[in-house]
């Protein structure tokens, strides 16, 4: 497989030809709208807006904001225009389901599509090209333009569209670098207007500050610094900037069906002056990587294996010695000489396994419950007090938070203090779950009877590792899409996220009946699922898939056969990863799926260029997602013809 760099919007972007209106479609090209500068758009916008005292005054603030500059003007347009365009927008204009590893959206056409409507068109959306026209007219440009310094504004290259976030709608860290955009912006017109939006409803806008990372480089802290929540005709822009300009969208934790809420906003971004335009320049190229180019630089640190030990030949079995170490870990089917062969065979042929039951039954037994547990102790479970928990949730103790959120967050295990610790035999005799996984991260995943394990059912050596025990926080964690590999690797994740009760044995056991509605993890609805992504080419954005709900599976497997598929050998199950239902496949480019589940291994040969990514984890989630990832340098065994004497 090639590898290949790939253009990849770091916000939603409209459509190319949208379905604009919900019954009329036009196609977007974008050029000079004529009539946007013969009005005077003055009438259209708040009293005194243009003011030099107003300016000056929002110019100071600007300066002087924090954590990058930006600017909140508190009402930008008269209020029966915006609520015109309100009423337009939800009568007469499509919203799309636009989902990939960094947001979930609903969102219209690119609204510079209404230069192409016909008069019977325009007819139905007055107010909107009103409203369109004036922000993108010369003396509003020029009104951005004094307040951040920023320089020529285009009017030609006009890039907008309205955005509806829904229950578990998000945007995750980004600084919206892409192309020529100079200043971002976003208008509210949360809903039901004539109600305040509500802090702990979600949706605020969180602005990030940055430090240097490893490489000298600015990236984002975990945290933001400043939360602004929507407000009715709000206006918030602010200069876009490589390395600082880092923001999110909280997700939104309120439905339609409570009173109709959504948070609804028209945004978008004013580009540098385009060529025949006044003050145009040529592209130069910026200083700083863009947070969409820094998730192509991204490097795993690897561990080499003590060059004291002979690597494992695939074709030999597990010694006694590595077969008693690995007893007290795992599953004894899975270190059956006969399960092994079958899982190799498997595996060559597929490339990927998911077995169900890894653990040995006291093991998981122990971090089920403890890891429940944990959470409920923690603010993180079923019952806290707020459904998107505070950054710092689940971040103290034996765990820290892990970014940059640019590229990931999520929980790690703090280093041991005074290094590693005595083993404890058996394994499962650990009361702490926290230990529990962490034997499973320094002990199991990095141990030479672990990698001759590997090597048997996958017919590889793994020559050098990688394993980090990971907590995904509801409401606040993730990874997003990268290929950072320039060669192929091995996947290895052991997932220990407890399921919901009622879903938990038979989703583990793929029984789930057809006409049962799956819920929780099984569904899709909580995200937290492990994707891969074929590399593209022909697509501005590579990591756009189908939602986790349209990909949910009967077994609740998702990408597997379940019932139809799986052998079971003493309690434990070998999954094929065919989806047998091909009438449902889409070419959206999603290789595999696997939904958060607890106790089973997912084994991937990873191809190089292929994207992964684990989706961030909806604050509905009631719970935790835990695993234990390992990613290996492989190396494939060659046998030697004749005999060697």
């Amino acid at each position: 497989m090639i590898h290949r760099t790939h253009e990849r919007s770091p916000s939603p972007q409209p459509d190319a030809e949208p379905a604009l209106l919900k019954r009329l479609k036009s196609s977007h090209i974008s050029e000079t709208a004529a009539s946007s500068a013969a009005a005077d758009p003055t009438p259209h916008f708040a009293p005194d807006l243009f003011g030099p005292s107003n300016i000056h005054r929002l110019h100071t603030e600007y300066d002087g904001s924090a954590p990058f500059k930006h600017v909140v003007v508190d009402k930008l347009f008269q209020d029966d225009l915006l609520q015109r365009v309100k009423d337009e927008a939800l009568a007469e204009l499509s919203f799309s389901e636009k989902e990939t590893d960094i947001y979930k959206v609903y969102q219209t056409g690119d609204l510079a599509s209404l230069n192409y409507l016909d008069q019977q068109q325009i007819a139905l959306l007055p107010a909107l090209l009103t409203l369109r026209d004036a922000l993108y007219s010369p003396m509003f440009r020029n009104f951005l333009r004094a307040v951040t310094g920023c320089g020529p504004l285009s009017g030609t290259k006009q890039d907008m569209s309205i955005v509806s976030y829904r229950k578990g709608c998000h945007l995750l860290n980004h600084d919206d670098v892409i192309g020529t955009r100079r200043v971002s912006y976003i208008l509210y017109m949360p809903l039901p207007h004539y109600q305040g939006w509500q802090r702990e409803w979600g949706g605020a806008l969180e602005l990030y500050p940055v430090k240097s990372g490893p490489d000298g480089l600015p990236e984002p802290e975990a945290v933001p610094s400043k939360s602004i929540p929507p407000v009715w005709n709000q206006f918030i822009f602010f200069e876009v900037q490589p390395g600082h300009s880092f923001h999110s969208v909280e997700e939104v934790v309120v439905g339609e069906s409570e009173d109709g809420r959504q948070r609804l906003s028209i945004s978008g971004w004013f580009h540098s002056a385009q060529p025949g335009e006044e003050g145009y320049q040529p592209d130069h190229q910026a200083e700083l990587k863009s947070s969409r180019e820094q998730l192509a630089s991204t490097q795993t640190d690897f561990r080499s294996y003590p060059e004291s030990i002979e690597p494992p030949l695939p074709t030999e079995p597990l010694s006694e010695e590595h077969a008693s170490f690995l007893s007290e870990f795992l599953n004894p089917v899975y270190l059956q000489a006969r399960t092994m062969k079958a899982l190799a065979s498997r595996f060559v042929d597929e490339s990927s396994l998911e077995l169900h039951s890894f653990l040995c039954a006291p093991l998981a037994d122990k971090l089920r419950t403890g890891l429940k547990d944990k959470d409920d102790a923690d603010g993180l479970g079923p019952n806290r007090p707020t459904r998107i928990p505070p950054h710092a949730a689940g971040a103290d103790g034996n765990w820290q938070q892990r970014g940059p959120p640019h590229k990931w967050r999520y929980c790690t295990l703090r280093a041991q203090e005074g290094g590693s610790r005595m083993a404890v035999s058996p394994r499962w005799a650990h009361t702490d779950p926290d230990e529990a996984i962490r034997s499973l991260q320094d002990e199991l995943f990095p141990s030479p009877a672990f990698r001759a394990w590997l090597a048997c059912v996958s017919n590889l050596l793994p020559l050098r590792y990688s394993a980090e025990a990971r907590r995904f926080r509801p409401g606040l964690d993730y990874t997003l899409a990268t290929s950072e590999a320039r060669e192929t690797r091995l996947d290895v994740v052991l997932g220990l996220t407890p399921q919901v009760d009622g879903n938990d044995t038979a989703a583990m056991n793929g029984h789930v009946n057809g006409d049962e509605a799956l819920h929780g993890w099984q569904s899709g609805e909580w995200g937290g699922w492990e994707c891969y992504m074929a590399p593209h080419d022909e697509e501005d954005d590579p990591a756009v898939y189908r939602s986790g709900s349209a990909k949910k599976k009967a077994n609740g497997t998702n990408g597997t056969n379940g019932t139809n598929g799986h052998v079971e050998n003493g309690g434990a199950e070998m999954h094929d990863d065919e989806d047998e239902d091909e009438e449902e496949e889409e070419d959206d480019g999603t290789l595999l799926t696997v939904q958060p589940g607890f106790n089973r291994l997912l084994l991937v040969l990873r191809d190089e260029g292929v994207m992964r990514f684990v989706k961030y984890v909806s604050a509905a989630a009631e719970g935790s997602r835990w695993d234990v990832c390992g990613e290996f340098e492989i190396g494939m065994v060659q046998e030697e013809s004749g005999d060697e004497s």
